[in-house]
């Protein structure tokens, strides 16, 4: 491992592409603590002392890695652009315009990217006008009461601050997915996934402090136990795949003969990744930002909407909680799946190269035992990342009554998955130079 680790650090231009990573990551973690103009410092610790004992600011906070809380320059996180990702990957469904730009390689996928920022930057000016008001009234929405909470982040509210605050959360959205595309292009990994990866893991050392508070070091040490052996399923499966054999034709060009050589179609067991994770927790963060800007007055529809939403959509036990969240997870692996693999389309590739699959023809023979194949894989790997993602918070909820950790499982499969993809990435670079790569 430290041979290889030196070998990483021998070639120059990978040397550089992971200093700049780390360089981007560095600077986004120091914006996650530079609060906004126009804000009381002291009313923002009493905010994060609530956060810390769960409810909405708790899920809310999980992917801007307590930035929220802090109300920082990257408050929002990286949420606004998977949100504007979502809604372009299901538009791309409905739209035929959208369609034909997928269908054209790299120029209609840098259209595509550029309408997703122009969507990202409304969806984030949305979310910062919700923020602050509801940051400034203290939870209390737009009903007639004012700072049900005594908080007000924002005491000098009016539309120049609100504006100014707009801005500037808004900028910092602009600013962090600029600096997740710099890092795809110029450093190692997927820039989004490896920020939200970021701020995923700059939680976990707050969990394990809760886990300690509440039931000591004999919990602390079984939570890590068992977060090992996860840690070890998660990789048995994002590395398990279901290779499909394609034989290819022996062809004549010329004098020469092409072709005959066997390869195959690697079906990874959960080829969405962590996607379906991150794409239903935005989908539950939705309701509970809308809740935010309900009436709280006593006994009015908007404080029961938010009760509700309070008791069953964030607390990670709540019955409801658990049936909508796995099947948020299950219904984006099969969608996410489907984008990603098109069985027509891979029958399609493999007919025009002259390939074929042992004892099933080419065609629509092809595409239909491919889609058997991918529904069959696809179950069980969404099943997983559901348990994974459900399972955990619910034991710690049951065995540590008092604890609110309650994104250990996301936590733990968004770092395994966002890891191994970028070690997949260090390992080809090592591999094309002729170096021994770290996995085996």
């Amino acid at each position: 491992m430290l041979a290889n680790l030196k070998n990483l650090f021998k070639v120059e231009d990978l040397r550089n592409k992971i200093l700049f990573t780390l360089l981007m990551i560095l600077l986004y973690r120091i914006g996650a603590y530079l609060p906004v103009p126009g804000i009381d410092v002291s009313a923002m610790r009493t905010l994060r002392e609530q956060a810390e004992e769960g409810g909405v600011l708790s899920f809310l906070q999980l992917f801007s890695g307590g930035a929220l809380t802090q109300m920082s320059l990257f408050a929002l996180g990286i949420m606004p652009y998977i949100t504007a990702s979502i809604i372009m990957q299901i538009l791309a469904v409905v739209i035929p315009k959208l369609e034909q730009w997928q269908n054209q390689g790299a120029v209609g996928q840098r259209k595509i990217t550029q309408w997703t920022r122009y969507v990202t930057m409304g969806i984030a000016a949305m979310q910062a006008t919700g923020f602050s008001y509801l940051f400034h009234n203290g939870g209390g929405g737009f009903g007639r009461v004012q700072n049900p909470t005594g908080l007000d982040l924002i005491p000098d509210f009016g539309p120049p601050r609100v504006m100014l605050i707009v801005l500037t959360l808004t900028a910092g959205t602009a600013l962090l997915m600029w600096m997740g595309e710099l890092i795809t292009q110029r450093g190692i990994g997927n820039g989004m996934s490896l920020l939200i990866f970021a701020s995923v893991v700059s939680t976990l050392p707050s969990q394990g402090g809760q886990i300690k508070a509440n039931g000591g070091w004999g919990a602390l040490v079984i939570t890590i136990a068992a977060f090992a052996v996860l840690l070890v399923a998660i990789v048995f499966v994002e590395q398990g795949q279901r290779r499909i054999p394609v034989q290819f034709a022996k062809r004549v060009v010329g004098r020469r003969m092409y072709g005959g050589q066997s390869t195959y179609i690697p079906l990874k067991v959960n080829q969405s990744g962590v996607i379906p994770i991150i794409f239903a927790s935005s989908v539950l963060y939705l309701p509970q930002l809308i809740a935010g800007l309900l009436p709280s007055d006593p006994g009015s529809w908007g404080q029961s909407v938010q009760q509700f939403i309070s008791d069953h959509l964030v607390k990670p036990n709540a019955p409801l909680h658990v049936l909508i969240f796995g099947l948020l997870i299950i219904g984006f692996a099969y969608f996410y799946t489907a984008i990603t693999f098109d069985p027509v389309k891979q029958a399609d590739t493999l007919r025009k190269q002259g390939g074929f699959i042992p004892g099933i023809r080419p065609g629509p023979q092809t595409e239909r035992y491919l889609a058997k194949i991918l529904s069959r894989i696809t179950l069980p790997g969404a099943l997983f990342i559901a348990a994974v993602a459900l399972v955990p918070s619910l034991l710690l909820t049951s065995f540590l009554p008092g604890s609110t950790v309650s994104f250990s499982g996301i936590s733990i499969l968004i770092a395994v998955g966002v890891a191994l993809e970028t070690m997949k990435q260090i390992d080809s670079q090592l591999m094309m130079r002729n170096y021994e790569g770290f996995l085996k």
